[in-house]
């Protein structure tokens, strides 16, 4: 998380000095010509211009940078926290890097911005320290580095910026330059929650209900989920919410699990209006109403969330609370499948299969089943099969589709299986192989099919 961050001092009405250096007479000369200040700007801007306070420099940045007590400028920010910095205040350096790592009244500058994190960080400043760290995390500006990412990520913990623990937890979390280690990540989570970060408390939440590195324990999962959202951590409210939905840790209560979506919308929280919509489409806490669940479907999408996007482009093919449009329903999972949903990739690369409200083109239907398919979404790698099977939209190659129904069948798509199974037993793209054949219909079978079980039935009666 990259922010803004102020410090306010301790100052006292202090007499106005008279000897300046030249660039505070060009800072002062620039105030000269704006609207007077409020009070506490007024007295920010004397200790800083002429006592060279650099926390009050800092401070009255920040006021520019925000607006408040002044009309937001931020180029004048800029000038402050330069000055702030330029007197060796750590949080006036980590300010100035920001209004370069964000384009903010300068051009963006991923170099210069990675100078000034380093010099807050070497003035001890933990957010200086976490947003260099994630210049590295990135690869913004610097050569990808996660080790020493990592390094600057510790820097910020044991300064107690709640930031720096908790993504040096995810760092352990998911073996970046660290060897994987849930109990290392726990004990950074952890910390990072004592110092009241919402998001480190979500994620320690989260090693519980998944008993990662500790004993699954829904009770403690929702301890550290009420936490995260009282901090205001919206995906703390979010992940509540489902505890009370499933009624995982406590007794089931759609009313409740509503309650704490609502908050995690209100702090603007896209799972939290996806599972707000899914309230409304289902009837679960509420009168089904499908207009309002695709009213959050549609936020929930507008905050970048394939599922959200995914439920739109459901509601428009099958007409719930809105006319039906398959046009308007590629657009949807075409979005989601830009977001990464194997879902959205899957029905946008039947509807170019199938010719629906596109023309038919199974170029780009391979394309998209690709995708799904890379995503781990059975149904993807399956239709990606019968396409190398059929030769449509490619050349015909029974070994790629056999490769594509394995893929398939692991990721537990009954179709997949039963194809896999045809394949062994006809000797398609593999060597004919009745046995083989024999175990995939029967994966099928467990997976649901009917087929599968009835050609398990017969090559079993046959002897296979």
């Amino acid at each position: 998380m990259k922010i803004f961050k102020i410090m306010l001092p301790v100052i006292a009405l202090l007499a106005i000095g008279t000897v300046w250096a030249n660039n505070d007479v060009k800072v002062a000369e620039q105030h000269n010509n704006e609207e007077s200040l409020d009070d506490t700007n007024h007295v920010l801007y004397e200790s800083c211009i002429n006592l060279n306070i650099g926390a009050a420099c800092n401070s009255l940045g920040y006021s520019y940078g925000t607006g408040q007590g002044v009309k937001q400028d931020y180029s004048k920010a800029n000038i402050y926290f330069e000055k702030a910095c330029n007197l060796n205040y750590g949080s006036g350096c980590h300010n100035l890097g920001y209004l370069y790592d964000s384009g903010i009244g300068v051009k963006q500058d991923y170099k210069k911005a990675n100078t000034y994190y380093e010099k807050a960080c070497n003035l001890n400043d933990g957010s200086g320290c976490l947003n260099l760290g994630n210049l590295y995390k990135d690869g913004s500006g610097v050569k990808q580095d996660y080790k020493k990412a990592n390094t600057y990520y510790e820097k910020s913990c044991n300064l107690d910026d709640g930031n720096g623990c908790n993504n040096l937890g995810n760092s352990y979390y998911n073996g970046h330059g660290v060897k994987q280690d849930y109990n290392k990540a726990n004990t950074y989570y952890e910390k990072a929650c004592n110092l009241n970060n919402g998001s480190g408390c979500r994620n320690l939440g989260n090693s519980y209900y998944n008993g990662h590195g500790v004993k699954q324990d829904y009770k403690k999962a929702l301890t550290y989920y009420e936490k995260a959202c009282t901090l205001n951590y919206g995906s703390g409210c979010n992940n509540l919410g489902n505890l009370y939905k499933d009624g995982r840790g406590v007794k089931q209560d759609y009313s409740k699990a509503k309650s704490y979506y609502e908050k995690a919308c209100s702090l603007n929280d896209g799972n939290g209006y996806l599972n707000l919509g899914n309230s409304y489409y289902n009837g679960h806490g509420v009168k089904q109403d499908y207009k309002k669940a695709n009213t959050y479907y549609e936020k929930a999408c507008n905050l970048n969330n394939g599922y959200g996007c995914l439920g739109v482009g459901h509601s428009y093919i099958k007409g719930y609370g809105v006319t039906q449009d398959y046009s308007k329903a590629n657009i949807y999972y075409e979005k989601a499948c830009n977001l990464n949903n194997s879902k959205g990739c899957l029905n946008l690369g039947n509807s170019y299969a199938n010719g629906r409200s596109v023309k038919q083109d199974y170029s780009k239907a391979k394309f998209y089943y690709e995708k799904a398919c890379n995503l781990d979404n059975g149904g993807g790698c399956f239709n990606l099969g019968v396409l190398y099977r059929k030769g449509l939209g490619l050349r015909q190659d029974f070994s790629m589709a056999v490769s594509c129904y394995k893929k398939g069948c692991n990721l537990k798509n009954n179709n997949a299986c039963y194809n896999l199974g045809i394949s062994y037993e006809n000797g398609k793209g593999v060597n004919q192989n009745r046995t083989i054949a024999k175990k995939y219909y029967g994966k099928a079978c467990d997976l649901g099919d009917q087929e599968g079980c009835d050609n398990y039935r017969k090559l079993n009666e046959q002897g296979y």
